[in-house]
């Protein structure tokens, strides 16, 4: 058996942060629309909204919330498409 060939994974960085509730959701919509090959987006939002705003659209639109933390200053997303 040959080798394994797998996709190549496109990633972009959204730093939303200092937006307040919907600018962050708005931000992650038109990079998701505009950048069709991108695998995996890394939204940064330090509104509280987001954390509720960020899985509900992924949920709404097919995208995998793979990771959400907070590092004490801003949330981190890891969506994949």
């Amino acid at each position: 058996m040959g080798p394994v060939m797998t996709a190549p994974t496109s990633s972009l960085n959204i730093d939303a942060r200092g937006f307040h509730c919907p600018v962050p959701t708005l931000k992650l919509r038109k990079a998701m629309a505009d950048n069709p090959d991108t695998n995996v987006v890394v939204l940064m939002a330090d509104d509280p909204m987001a954390r509720i705003d960020v899985p509900h659209f992924c949920n709404e639109n097919g995208f995998t919330l793979t990771d959400m933390h907070e590092d004490g200053t801003a949330w981190t997303f890891t969506i994949h498409r």
